[in-house]
């Protein structure tokens, strides 16, 4: 699996506005920015990106997936504004 091979995966199945993946084509690691997460619990948010990857994960085409998962708002405020360091 490739990096634009999950990335299209995930977009199709969820509106992001912001996607960021780094991996290995086995271990992978995502931020995800989705209006869908509004409302959501971290592990509900996790299900909902876990189902655009349908079987992929039991069949280890995706070996490992960890991520951060932020609405649109909550990005906002982890990048801080126009200028400034992100915040840790």
């Amino acid at each position: 699996m490739t990096e634009n091979d999950l990335k299209d995966l995930i977009s199709t199945g969820l509106s992001c506005s912001h996607l960021e993946l780094e991996g290995d084509g086995r271990h992978w690691f995502a931020t995800i920015v989705s209006s869908e997460f509004q409302g959501l619990r971290p592990i509900a948010r996790h299900q909902r990106v876990y189902k655009t990857l349908g079987t992929r994960m039991q069949t280890d085409e995706v070996h490992a997936l960890s991520m951060k998962t932020f609405t649109p708002e909550e990005w906002a405020q982890q990048s801080g504004p126009v200028g400034s360091a992100a915040k840790p």
